[in-house]
């Protein structure tokens, strides 16, 4: 089932138009990863795609068109942005439960078993519940902003540069967190400068260059792209054969 569609958007900043025409799709229980260069535009598709800049084209949820930010929310959609937005003069639960604060809006009484929930995929977030977030290590702040976005139990969650900042072994934590959100069914956007580590856990891609999709196709297809692995990969085709 199509969560996600996206058709001829552009969007940008006043008169400043950033994407060109992208048309992409995700579907449940899927990670499309979105890679590229600094200034492609993968941020602002990220923001259009919520409805926090202004767009044109369509954009549509689960067969419904989509509205403004607000709308998104309320029909299950997180943004996790780069920055992690994080309340730091908050606790790790305050925080958390302000993640679940659009459901209590709608009559959803949920929080305390989806705090359960994020407890168990994050234990260290648990051990520091009634810790201020701006103390935290960034690995536990990504951590946090990702606990967050599921107490909203998100039908479909964008994540904008996850892996950004931190040590390799974290990201590798991290990615396999995301991983094990797909298998509960939640449709996942990616956009990640890590293209390495993207096309690996991913199972759609789409390049993007100068606001425009330049590439697109399953990732292990697009992992084998010779003009992939020399632009985003960092090595030379003979040697992705080895």
């Amino acid at each position: 089932m199509t969560v996600l569609s996206v058709e001829n958007l552009s969007a940008g900043y006043g008169k400043a138009e950033v994407l060109h025409g992208v048309t992409l799709s995700v579907d449940e229980a899927r990670i499309v990863a979105i890679v590229g260069p600094n200034g492609a535009g993968k941020s602002t598709l990220m923001h259009a795609v919520m409805g926090l800049l202004p767009r044109r084209g369509h954009v549509s949820l689960l067969g419904h068109e989509a509205g403004e930010a607000g709308w998104m929310v309320r029909r299950g959609v997180v943004l996790v942005p780069e920055t992690r937005a994080l309340f730091t003069d908050m606790t790790v639960q305050d925080n958390l439960l302000l993640g679940g604060f659009s459901r209590w809006r709608q009559g959803q009484r949920d929080s305390a078993a989806s705090m359960a929930d994020v407890f168990g995929v994050f234990p260290r977030l648990a051990e520091r519940r009634r810790q201020l977030a701006g103390t935290l290590s960034g690995g536990e702040r990504q951590m946090l902003a990702l606990g967050r976005a599921l107490m909203g139990q998100p039908k479909l969650l964008l994540l904008d540069e996850p892996s950004l900042g931190l040590a390799p072994k974290i990201v590798a934590d991290i990615f396999r967190v995301i991983a094990r959100l797909r298998d509960r069914g939640i449709a996942i956007l990616l956009v990640e400068q890590n293209a390495r580590a993207a096309l690996q856990i991913a199972d759609y891609g789409y390049v993007l260059e100068m606001g425009r999709v330049a590439l697109h196709g399953p990732c292990a297809d697009l992992a084998a792209d010779a003009r992939v692995i020399e632009t985003y990969l960092g090595r030379r085709p003979k040697s992705f054969m080895r």
